[in-house]
């Protein structure tokens, strides 16, 4: 890529500049809370309003139906189109607008959008409303310069992503909403300077152990399910944990620690359940009868879901070899397969010459540890052709005092434009 000097599209988004901060501030402001799925349709409105101003078509479409839809929060996409005069490829940018939890620590206002120096802050300002913000500023300034380009331009706010996508991405793919779309950039918060291939597989899972119900002042006549818990706990620790630590994969995934196979336990129940709000007693005392773990099992493209599977059933046997009363169930919740685009695919190949040229450096190619909505675009919209690349700091994401730069926004927005001029100038 040759990119002409004074750069017409770099002078664009400089003078965008003020313009991003406002916009990504704006976002902010809207709590999209996920769960339970607050502001999914004032989000889209805010956005479709600024966009149709612009001359963007722009399509409303609600997630009927899909995991977590009601009238109370119906799940609310975004999807806004620029036809340019001439044929061509369609470029897709994907952004999630939900947000997770504030969670506790912080010292700003989580939906204040302040800005401190070269920071925005706030909840959802790295995951990812600055890249959304980005990739907005991005195609308004090379369509202002290229009003009859050719091909389409495509930019999307999409539901769900943090509880997996299924009211979002996999709607809109299943939909057939990218049957038509020959390039997909994704602004998730991977370093302005990397370009993000794919993610490793995930499969969640539940466990319960089961027991007899008993007073709890005579366990022996019951059989405690927490204590089978334990002893499932215990050999997860004895032999699992160092089976998967000596599990490496050839993926780039970051952080380093994260080319190995992992496992998180995101929730544990047994006993006593939870009191309903504003109760004050004691809790009965019982022998707990069943109890329940939650697994979250991150696996690598060299390994196989059904040996992923198999290893947990494996452990779970062996315990009941030393346990003989011991019974057990387990619940499939949720699959993905790892994901990776090939380096010579167009997008990459395109993003990639964009960032040396505004870096002045070669890109990083990386890996996600965790799963984004990539995983719908490949397997349900049949799309290979789909990177992530967008500004902000993948530690920074579900944090206290969460943030954005303002200079990564400025410079990752002069990418994504590159690379629609690219493509389709």
């Amino acid at each position: 890529m040759t990119i002409a000097r004074p750069c017409p599209l770099r002078t664009a988004i400089l003078a965008r500049r003020e313009e991003l901060v406002l916009l990504t501030q704006e976002l902010i402001r809207i709590p999209t809370l996920n769960p339970p799925g607050r502001d999914y349709r004032r989000i889209c409105d805010f956005l479709a309003a600024r966009l149709e101003a612009g001359g963007w078509d722009c399509t409303l479409i609600r997630a009927t139906g899909s995991p977590g839809d009601c009238e109370a929060y119906p799940r609310w996409n975004l999807i806004a189109r620029h036809k340019g005069g001439r044929a061509g490829d369609c470029v897709h940018f994907n952004s999630h607008h939900d947000v997770v939890e504030v969670g506790h620590g912080w010292t700003r206002d989580p939906f204040a959008g302040a800005v401190e120096g070269d920071k925005i802050y706030g909840r959802g300002a790295c995951d990812m409303k600055g890249g959304l913000a980005a990739s907005i500023i991005a195609a308004e300034a090379f369509v202002a310069l290229y009003p009859d380009h050719a091909g389409t331009v495509e930019i999307s706010a999409t539901a769900d992503e943090e509880s997996g996508g299924y009211g979002g991405v996999a709607y809109l793919a299943e939909q057939g909403h990218f049957a038509h779309v020959d390039h997909v950039i994704i602004p998730e918060p991977l370093y302005k300077d990397s370009i993000c291939l794919g993610h490793r597989g995930v499969w969640w899972a539940e466990i319960e152990t089961q027991g007899r119900i008993a007073h709890g002042s005579m366990p022996f006549l019951g059989d405690c399910a927490v204590r089978h818990m334990g002893a499932v706990l215990d050999e997860m620790e004895r032999s699992l944990w160092p089976l998967l630590a000596g599990k490496h994969t050839d993926m780039p995934v970051i952080p380093e620690g994260a080319r190995s196979s992992t496992l998180n336990i995101n929730a544990i129940h047994g006993g006593a359940p939870e009191p309903p709000e504003g109760f004050t007693g004691l809790p009965a005392p019982c022998v707990p009868d069943r109890c329940r773990i939650t697994i979250d099992r991150r696996f690598l493209i060299e390994e196989d879901i059904a040996a992923v599977k198999a290893e947990i059933t494996a452990l779970l046997e062996r315990v009941r070899a030393m346990r003989p009363e011991f019974t057990y169930e387990i619940r499939d919740l949720f699959e993905v397969l790892p994901s990776m685009t090939a380096r010579d695919a167009p997008v990459v190949r395109t993003t990639a010459q964009a960032i040396e040229a505004v870096l002045g450096q070669a890109p990083r190619y990386v890996v996600s540890p965790g799963t984004y909505d990539q995983k719908h675009i490949d397997r349900i919209g049949k799309l290979d052709n789909c990177i992530a690349y967008g500004p902000g700091e993948l530690h920074l994401a579900h944090q206290p005092d969460e943030w954005i730069g303002i200079t990564d926004m400025v410079d990752s927005a002069h990418v994504m434009a590159l690379v629609l001029q690219e493509l389709l100038a």
